[in-house]
Formats: C-alpha cells, sequence, structure tokens
C-alpha cells in the first residue's frame, strides 16, 4: 500500500511496557533538527510548500492560542513534507514597538530613570540588549511543542535583511505618491505616548456621564449633549441638520460658548441626525474625528485644548487640569451658570482604549505620516473575488470584504524609539528628502531624521516576502513566493491579514502573498468563556505539556478546530488525549509481541481472512476521509476519523478479533500480523502530522526505518471490500446487543458467561472462537441452562444466567418496560389514527411519530423475546 526507501536504522527491538512523554519528546526533537529534516532546499526539484510563521512579538511567551495555530501549521507542513513537497516553515518574531519599549521602560523606572535620561541612541541599544537576554523566549517553548519550523532561516522584524526591506518599500511607496504626511485626527495613547491605529484600539462599555449643556443666551439658544464636557472647551461651532426647521433660523448667527470669551457659528451639515437628542452637535474638530471632518467642510478652525499627556493647555481657570480633572471642574462650572440642563450618571458608552496598556484612547489632531490605500485595498478585495486567493471558511469573506473595502488612509507613524524609523530627512530650507537603504543621508548645517518609527504592522506587512529575501531577487524567493497557507486567527484579519495582502500584491507585481487564508478561531475555556487573567481560566501549555505530554496538548487542539470558530479547551480533554496516546502505545506493543511486520509484500485478497479485508478495506476509507479533511482544513473532522479509526476500528475491533488467530498460531497467524504491521504503519503515519513524538517512537520501533518525519504519506490503494465490511458489521451489531443486554442485567463485559452459539446459515458462522474471545463466552458444558435466548442479525445466542441474576427482579424490569413501550405504542398509533391531526401536522412531525412508533414496536418484540427466555418461576 505505501513504499518507504529511508535507511533502515537500529531501533529499540522492545518498547518499554509504559509510555512516558519527557523521555522521549526533547531527544527526539533535537535529532529532528540536527538531521536538517525541517530544513528547506531551494534548489529541489520538488514542488514547494510554504508557510510563514505569524511572528509572535519578541516580548511573548506560548499561550494556547499560539499552541493551537502552531499545531495546525506544523500537521500542514509535515503532512506537505510527506507527500513529497519541499516544505518550508519560516520561523520568526515580531519586535513589537510599543510592547518593547513599555518593557524596557519599566526596567529604567525600576531604576529611576526614563528613556530621556538615557537619550534616543542608548535607549535603542538597551533594548536591543533587552532582546538578547529575554526576548524569544518563546522559540525555545516553540521546541517542546515540536514545531518542524526550518530554524535556519529564522528572521526578526529588525534584523538587516528585514529593515532594508521596509525602507525599500517605503521609499517605493513615497516615490508613488501612495504614502504623505498630513494634519488628521489619530488615536493617540496618553500612557503610551504616541499614535495608534484604529485597529490597535478596543471598545468597551464604561461608566461615564451624559451632560446637556445649553449654549447662547435668550432666545438664540442650543442644547448639546456630551460625555466628554473638557472638550467643549476646544468647541469652534454647533452643527444643526439643514433641513431641522427647529434651528434654521439660527444657521450662520453667532452664539456665545460658555466658559469662554469667544463666540461660535451654527453650520448646517448633513452628518447630524435631528431624531437623536436636540438635534443639535457640539463641534470639536482638534478632537473628534467626526468633527473634524465637519470643521473641513465648513472651514472650521481647529483648536487643541491638550496635550499629549492629556492635560488641558487653555483657558486658565483649568490650564493644568488632567483630562478628567478638567472634565469635574468644567460640568461644576457650567452647573453654577445654570447651563446644565440634565445629568445622566452612570451613562454606559463605548469607549475607546488602548490595546497595549487599557488607557482611553485621545481622539487627537495631529502631523503623522499615512498610507493612502484605496488602490491597495482596491487590490486586496480583487484578489479574493477573482479566486486568486482564498477564504476558508467561505463565510469569512463577507468580513475581509466589510474592512477593505471601507478602509481608511492608514497612520503608519509612531512616536517611539524602538522600531524602523522612518526614512525621511528635513532640510534647512524646508527640503523633504526619503531615502532608499543605499542612499547616503544628507550631510550638512541644519539636516534633522524624522523621529518617528513605524507602526509595527508596517514592517510585518511584508513577511511574506521580506523573510525570503525581497528586494534582492533570492532563491529562496524565486521558490517559496508565493506562500501557501496563512493560518491565523480570525481577529487580526484587519490588524495582518489586509496589509501583508496590500503590500504582496504591490510589491511582487500583484503576486499574491498567499494562496489561501485558513482563518480559526480564539481558545477558550472549557464552559466556552474567553480566558483572562482577570477571570482566572488562563492556562499555561507548558504545564499541561509537562503533565501530559506535548502530543496530549496538540491532538486536543486539533480535535476542538472547526474553521473559523472558537475553540473551548480543559484539562480533562487534555488528560483524554494523553489516554489515547497511550493506548496507542499499548496496542502497538500488543501488535510487536505478536509478531506485526511490514516485510515482504501484502498477500493477494484471497487470502485475507474477512476480518483482515475489512480493516484494509477501512484503512483506505480512512486515508481518503483524511486527505479530504486535510484539503478542507477540517482539523477537527480529520481527527475524530484519525481517533475512531485506531481506537475503535484498530484496537477495539480488529485486534480483538484477531486473537484468536494470533493465539492459534500457524500462516493464517502470519498473513494477519503483516495485515496489523501494515495497519498500523499507515495509521501511525496519518497520525504523525498532528502527534508526532509519540508515533515517530512507535513507527521506527514497527518498521526499523530512520524518521516518519521524512516518510512517505500514505496513499489510497483504492482496496475495498463492501462484502467484508458487511460481515464483520454482522459481528458488530451482534456483540452491541450481547454487551447491551449483559449491561442491562448488571454483568461486567469480562465476566464470562456460559453460551450456546447457533450462527447456522450466517456470515457469522466462520467467526465462532473470535465472537466467543470478543464477547468472553465459555463453552455451553453438560450442565448447560439457557436461562436468556437472543435473536440477533440471523443468529441465536443462549446465555446461562443462572447464579449471576435475580430472575424474579429481571421478569419485573421487564414487564414494567413492556408496559412503557406498550403506551408509547398506542399514543402513536393513536396519533397517526388522526385524521384531523395528520391533515395539520406538518410533514417533519409525523415523520418523528413514525419513528416513535417503529422504536416501540421494536423494543415490545426485544423485551417479550427476553421475558420469553428467562426460567419460569
Amino acid at each position: 500500500m505505501t513504499e518507504n526507501t529511508q535507511t533502515p536504522s537500529s531501533p529499540d527491538s522492545e518498547l518499554p511496557t509504559a509510555y512516558t512523554p519527557a523521555d522521549v519528546e526533547g531527544k527526539l526533537y533535537e535529532r529532528w533538527v540536527e538531521r536538517g529534516y525541517f530544513t528547506a532546499d531551494p534548489a529541489s526539484e520538488k514542488p514547494p510548500y510554504t508557510i510563514v510563521i505569524p511572528p509572535p512579538n519578541v516580548t511573548g511567551s506560548l499561550h494556547l492560542g499560539h499552541a493551537f495555530q502552531h499545531t495546525l501549521m506544523d500537521a500542514l507542513t509535515r503532512r506537505k513534507r510527506m507527500q513529497g513537497y519541499e516544505s518550508l516553515w519560516l520561523p520568526g518574531m515580531d519586535h513589537a514597538g510599543i510592547a518593547t519599549q513599555n518593557k524596557v521602560e519599566q526596567q529604567l523606572a525600576e531604576e529611576g530613570k526614563s528613556r530621556h535620561d538615557l537619550g534616543r541612541e542608548a535607549f535603542v541599544e538597551r533594548v536591543w540588549q533587552w532582546k538578547e537576554e529575554y526576548g524569544g523566549k518563546i522559540l525555545g517553548q516553540m521546541r517542546r511543542l515540536g514545531d518542524g519550523v526550518d530554524w535556519s532561516r529564522e528572521r526578526f522584524t529588525m534584523d538587516e535583511g528585514l529593515s532594508k526591506a521596509v525602507q525599500t518599500i517605503f521609499k517605493k511607496l513615497f516615490d508613488d505618491g501612495l504614502i504623505y504626511r498630513a494634519e488628521r485626527i489619530i488615536n493617540w495613547c496618553p500612557r503610551c505616548l504616541t499614535a495608534i491605529s484604529d485597529i490597535e484600539v478596543e471598545y468597551q462599555e464604561d461608566a461615564g456621564e451624559l451632560v446637556s449643556i445649553k449654549y447662547g443666551e435668550g432666545e438664540d439658544t442650543l442644547v448639546v449633549a456630551t460625555t466628554r464636557a473638557e472638550t467643549m472647551l476646544g468647541d469652534t461651532a454647533v452643527a444643526v441638520h439643514p433641513d431641522d426647521e427647529r434651528y434654521k433660523h439660527l444657521v450662520g448667527k453667532l452664539i456665545k460658548l460658555p466658559l469662554t470669551d469667544r463666540s461660535i457659528p451654527v453650520v448646517a451639515d448633513t452628518h447630524v441626525d435631528p431624531e437623536f437628542g436636540t438635534g443639535c452637535v457640539k463641534v470639536t474638530p482638534a478632537h473628534d474625528p467626526n468633527d473634524f471632518a465637519i470643521g473641513q467642510r465648513h472651514n472650521l478652525p481647529n483648536m487643541t485644548i491638550m496635550d499629549e499627556h492629556g492635560v488641558i493647555t487653555v483657558h486658565g481657570p483649568f490650564l493644568g487640569l488632567d483630562r478628567y480633572e478638567a472634565r469635574s471642574a468644567v460640568v461644576g462650572a457650567l452647573r453654577q451658570q445654570g447651563r446644565i440642563v440634565a445629568e445622566k450618571r452612570p451613562y454606559l458608552h463605548s469607549v475607546g482604549h488602548c490595546s497595549r496598556c487599557s488607557t482611553t484612547v485621545e481622539p487627537r489632531l495631529s502631523l503623522q505620516w499615512w498610507v493612502k490605500v484605496e488602490t491597495l485595498a482596491k487590490a486586496a478585495g480583487d484578489a479574493v473575488r477573482d479566486g486568486r486567493v482564498a477564504i476558508h471558511p467561505v463565510e469569512m469573506e463577507k468580513r475581509y470584504f466589510d474592512w477593505v473595502d471601507n478602509l481608511n488612509d492608514w497612520c503608519i507613524s509612531r512616536q517611539l524609539w524602538w522600531g524602523h524609523r522612518i526614512p525621511v530627512w528635513y532640510g534647512p530650507d524646508g527640503e523633504v528628502v526619503c531615502l532608499g537603504p543605499d542612499d547616503e543621508a544628507p550631510t550638512g548645517e541644519g539636516w534633522t531624521q524624522d523621529t518617528d518609527v513605524l507602526d509595527t504592522w508596517f514592517s510585518s506587512g511584508l513577511w511574506p516576502f521580506s523573510t525570503l529575501g525581497w528586494p534582492e531577487k533570492t532563491p529562496d524567493l524565486a521558490k517559496f513566493y508565493s506562500t501557501d497557507v496563512l493560518v491565523t486567527g480570525h481577529d487580526i484579519i484587519f490588524f495582518w491579514v489586509a496589509r501583508m495582502m496590500m503590500f504582496g500584491l504591490y510589491a511582487m507585481d500583484g503576486e499574491v502573498p498567499f494562496k489561501t487564508i485558513a482563518l480559526t478561531g480564539l481558545v477558550r475555556d472549557e464552559r466556552g468563556k474567553k480566558m483572562s487573567k482577570s477571570f482566572g481560566n488562563v492556562v499555561d501549555p507548558l504545564d499541561w505539556m509537562d503533565k501530559y505530554g506535548s502530543d496530549a496538548v496538540r491532538f486536543t487542539l486539533a480535535k476542538g478546530a472547526n474553521p473559523g470558530t472558537d475553540v473551548p479547551i480543559g484539562e480533562d480533554w487534555v488528560q483524554a488525549s494523553s489516554k489515547f496516546a497511550n493506548k496507542i502505545w499499548n496496542a502497538t506493543r500488543f501488535a510487536l509481541m505478536n509478531g506485526a511486520t511490514i516485510e515482504g509484500e501484502l498477500p493477494p485478497a484471497e487470502q485475507l481472512s474477512a476480518t483482515d479485508r475489512w480493516i484494509l478495506s477501512r484503512l483506505n476509507k480512512t486515508i481518503a476521509q483524511v486527505d479530504a479533511y486535510y484539503d478542507d482544513f477540517q482539523f477537527s473532522k480529520l481527527s475524530e476519523a484519525l481517533y475512531h479509526f485506531a481506537w475503535d476500528e484498530v484496537f477495539d475491533w480488529y485486534v480483538e478479533l484477531s486473537k484468536t488467530t494470533f493465539f492459534a498460531g500457524g500462516e493464517q497467524a502470519k498473513v494477519s500480523a503483516r495485515v496489523l504491521g501494515e495497519v498500523l504503519d499507515v495509521m501511525l503515519r496519518l497520525l504523525h502530522p498532528v502527534v508526532p513524538f509519540v508515533t515517530e517512537t512507535l513507527w521506527t520501533t514497527l518498521t526499523g526505518r530512520e524518521s516518519l518525519v521524512i516518510a512517505d504519506w500514505p496513499t489510497d490503494s483504492g482496496f475495498r471490500d463492501d462484502a467484508a465490511e458487511a460481515e464483520i458489521g454482522s459481528i458488530q451489531t451482534l456483540t452491541k446487543e450481547v454487551r447491551r443486554f449483559r449491561k442491562e442485567q448488571g454483568l461486567d463485559d469480562k465476566q464470562k458467561v456460559p453460551a450456546r452459539l447457533d450462527l447456522t446459515g450466517t456470515v457469522l458462522a466462520a467467526h465462532e472462537a473470535a465472537i466467543r474471545q470478543v464477547l468472553r463466552l465459555q463453552p455451553e458444558g453438560d450442565s448447560f441452562s439457557a436461562t436468556a435466548t437472543l435473536p440477533v442479525a440471523g443468529a441465536t445466542v443462549a446465555l446461562d444466567l443462572s447464579g449471576t441474576i435475580d430472575v424474579e427482579a429481571e421478569r419485573k424490569r421487564l414487564t414494567k418496560d413492556l408496559g412503557a413501550a406498550e403506551k408509547e405504542k398506542a399514543q402513536a398509533e393513536a396519533k397517526l389514527g388522526n385524521e384531523a391531526f395528520l391533515a395539520k401536522a406538518p410533514d417533519n412531525v409525523v415523520d418523528k411519530i413514525k419513528g416513535r412508533l417503529a422504536k416501540a414496536e421494536a423494543d415490545i418484540a426485544r423485551i417479550q423475546a427476553q421475558l420469553e427466555t428467562l426460567p419460569a418461576a
């Protein structure tokens, strides 16, 4: 069925009695890396398969979200490598501008210093030192998980090559008129002291206050409502809808702005909703994006009233107050003047917070660098619409289009010191020069470089091609771009996916950065609750790996991975996956002890027993099923299929049914040993991408060959045997029915019971020994008394339960069950015999009642048969 031409090694001839992951995983991983299994060769003639890792922050450590996505990426690349692809999974880290700078600033604060005490150059050097000492913790943890990444190609978004790529694309965008500098409203974090993009703002319901303020005097008064009373100090207009009859007489007039010596105009603008509140809106162009747009349309002045720390910079009584202190003071002053006409407290409303530090974001007018995204975003949308890039699951396309089709220009400058510095220089006479990586910086009096750095997502947006050597035309770039699959969470479509699409298409002449976007959900706790430190439900995956092994964590995550949906996970599930690994281990030990082998060709079908033909037929169907699920990114379904094939069909049925053959010995035992070897060989290959450690250990022992990492992926031979599947299906039906009956009698599955089997005229006749073995049925003996007779699958099983059950109690129980079944039957027949009911009832309701009737009739026949088998009182 499969070939493997690797050079045989010399594995241990025997497996330990128990599987201990800690004794296996670390050694195996280092062996894989040392032998270069994960190192991709651009000169190879094999077809390429490429995945770039979503670069984790240099400040980060492995969490369950990482472990989840890494498991899926590792499974994909391991399988493709086994299928004969030159498989590259490229690792690396993101410099994480704000997060990393915050880490080092915290260190300095503990020393009583700030970055300004060191100066820019010394501070950046300090960050590099921190990165070398503390950064990259997650890379070692990735090894624990078993990530089959090509460590020889590890990249960092601030390394020399990627820095060159950043400067190159900035220059290209600048020269093409797609990067510009302008004063706009941005999201400002008063804690991080930098601009942040829209997608780095997290909104949550905060309890604030809503105050309604009277502007103007006498007949020329308007009432506006606001949650940010302090910003009225920067108002430069009040806006009403042009069709609002209530205020038409005021449009164009000046009204008095309370607490100030200024008068401001009333303007008419269609942005205002006349049905909301009073229909009047205060306009603060320097501190609100919508107000800024109104201000642009009406040529209103922009009046900045706060500094970068959120401290008021205007109007004497409030000068120097923090924004929250000013809010309270302004409301108090307005109240004294009788200008507060209504107050609502607390008032729940959506407020933006910095995703890095949770500080409330302040909209602020600021001079920043921007990317003009209109043409770039259109290209990113077209690539999905015309089928060059597939989004999986397809339902996520709408979310993607909603974003790229409505994308605003991207603010890319950050007021930080750690990051890629903007390569623009300003001259003494107003000159602006953008430098490429090979350009010399201008010299002379008065030339200075822009002090800002680029948004972290700017450099990570280049990741699929910058990591392969762009802008140079490298062999890696020629071989491995475009990448095949991007596996990432649906929560960063906006942060990262759209950026890579825009930059990849722009820089690589329309060639997409990846062919498929496979979106995953988020990992949650076993109750479906978001994991959060405040909830106390955050799990360190390393703790579970220490306790249960990496394979158990990986298999649990893969089993929960339905495309695009969140993944609940609990320790009980990891423990269950650990039991599965142990089951594979123990079953393989049994197989090896009974001569399981892969040596020699499989015997022809006519030499195989029905049990052998059945398992080979099921094996090939499983291969086809698993391949289809992989191609559709259905990790949960492929994991479930492998679990049930391995545990249910191979271990619980094939091994059990074959025990009598193995115990008997002879030629048929040799045939079944070869079949079992084949099944285990293929099953371990199929499982390997998801659970690499235990499968590698077992497979090399079974086969004597080098490594599963470089073994061939199984292929469906096309062998099917429906007759054998039906035959074994009859055994399964009989077995399940007898086990069900035994359970009803309170008998353990392993308890031996004397039995007489009448299998004459059925396909079961050839399997009596196996059936007795599986069901623990002893020969009938001289004193046999049939106390229960079960007709099933065309056969009859008579059991001697004398001495094992209370016959009278069993008769009472069965009589009670019979009464309930007869009542159910009568009720169903009454409804189905009611013409009025049938005329009104939907088809599905009628079908449901018919099903109840059929079940009741089957139950009655079964119970009556059981009653008849009971001995007389």
